[in-house]
C-alpha cells in the first residue's frame, strides 16, 4: 500500500486515547490526523477528513460507536473501516464478530493492534469496503433498536443481546447538519404538511417523514399514536379525559393539551388506563 492510512481515534478517555495513538506510531502506514473525545466530535471529523480508518469505542456518553455509526449512514456519508474498540471480555464481544471488520479490547495488545491493522489494508486491497459497511450497517440496525444503555449493560454481564426492529435514536437533517435526538427525549410529534415536528424539552426539530415511517421507527411500548396526526410519548402522559362536547384529550407533563381523535379513543384509553 503506497498511502498512508488516514485514521481517527475515538475514545471519552483521554488515557486511552492518547496510548493508542502511541501505540499506532510504531505503524509507519498509518497516519492519526485527529484524536476525538466525543460522538459528535467524531461525527464532525469523518466528515471533514474523510479517514480511510476509525477506531471507534464503543461506550461513550451521550452519543455510543453504534450511534455515530448510525449518524454517518443517515446522511449517507462515505463509510470508513470501523475497528471497535472496547473493555468487553471476549465472550461479550462474539456478539459483534459477525458485523465489524475487527475490534481490539482494552487495554489495546501491540500484537491484537498489528493483526487488527492486517486485516485493515486485506480488506482495502480486495475492495472488500462495501461489504464492510453492509455489516456495519446491519449491526446498528440491530442494536440501536433496543436502549443502548441496555445492550451496553448485556454485554458488560456476558448475557444475550437482545435486539428490536425499532430505533432508539432519531437523525435529523437540517442544513447540512445532522441532529440525533434520542427518542426517549421526544414529548411527541405531530404533521405540518410534508413534516414532522418532533417536539422536545429543548425545542422542535423538523423531520420529513411520514407517519407511518415513524410507527415503523419508534417502540410502541413507547409512543403512542392518538390522531391521524399525532404520536405522543406515553411516558409523557399526565392526563386523559374528555371536555363537555365530548372530544377526547390528553394533557402532556409540560401542560399542553394534545386532542384524541374518536377512531384512536378506545386505544389511548386502554394504553393509558389498562
Amino acid at each position: 500500500m503506497t498511502n498512508k492510512l488516514k485514521t481517527i481515534i475515538v475514545d471519552d478517555e483521554p488515557l486511552a486515547r492518547k496510548g493508542l495513538a502511541v501505540r499506532l506510531t510504531a505503524f509507519d502506514e498509518v497516519d492519526v490526523v485527529s484524536l476525538c473525545a466525543t460522538g459528535r466530535e467524531a461525527i464532525e471529523q469523518i466528515k471533514l477528513q474523510q479517514p480511510d480508518l476509525v477506531f471507534l469505542d464503543i461506550q461513550m456518553p451521550e452519543i455510543n460507536g453504534f450511534q455515530v455509526v448510525q449518524a454517518l449512514e443517515e446522511m449517507q456519508q462515505k463509510m470508513p473501516l470501523i475497528v471497535f474498540v472496547t473493555a468487553f471480555d471476549q465472550y461479550a464481544i462474539k456478539a459483534f464478530d459477525i458485523h465489524a471488520l475487527d475490534y481490539l479490547l482494552k487495554p489495546v495488545d501491540h500484537d491484537r493492534l498489528e493483526s487488527a491493522l492486517s486485516k485493515v489494508k486485506h480488506t482495502l486491497a480486495q475492495a472488500k469496503d462495501t461489504a464492510h459497511k453492509e455489516k456495519l450497517v446491519k449491526l446498528v440496525s440491530e442494536v440501536t433498536g433496543n436502549d443502548c444503555e441496555q445492550i451496553l449493560a448485556e454485554l458488560a454481564n456476558n448475557s444475550p443481546v437482545s435486539m428490536s426492529q425499532y430505533s432508539d435514536v432519531l437523525a435529523i437533517k437540517d442544513v447540512g447538519e445532522t441532529t440525533l435526538v434520542p427518542t426517549k427525549d421526544i414529548l411527541c410529534i405531530d404533521a405540518a404538511g410534508d413534516y414532522m415536528c418532533v417536539h422536545t424539552h429543548d425545542g422542535t426539530h423538523i423531520l420529513r417523514k411520514t407517519m407511518k415511517d415513524l410507527e415503523q421507527l419508534l417502540d410502541p411500548k413507547m409512543f403512542l399514536r392518538i390522531h391521524r396526526s399525532t404520536i405522543v410519548n406515553k411516558g409523557y402522559i399526565d392526563k386523559f379525559g374528555n371536555h363537555i362536547n365530548g372530544e377526547y384529550y390528553l394533557i402532556l407533563t409540560n401542560n399542553k393539551e394534545m386532542k384524541v381523535s374518536r377512531s384512536y379513543k378506545d386505544k389511548v384509553k386502554q394504553a393509558v388506563l389498562g
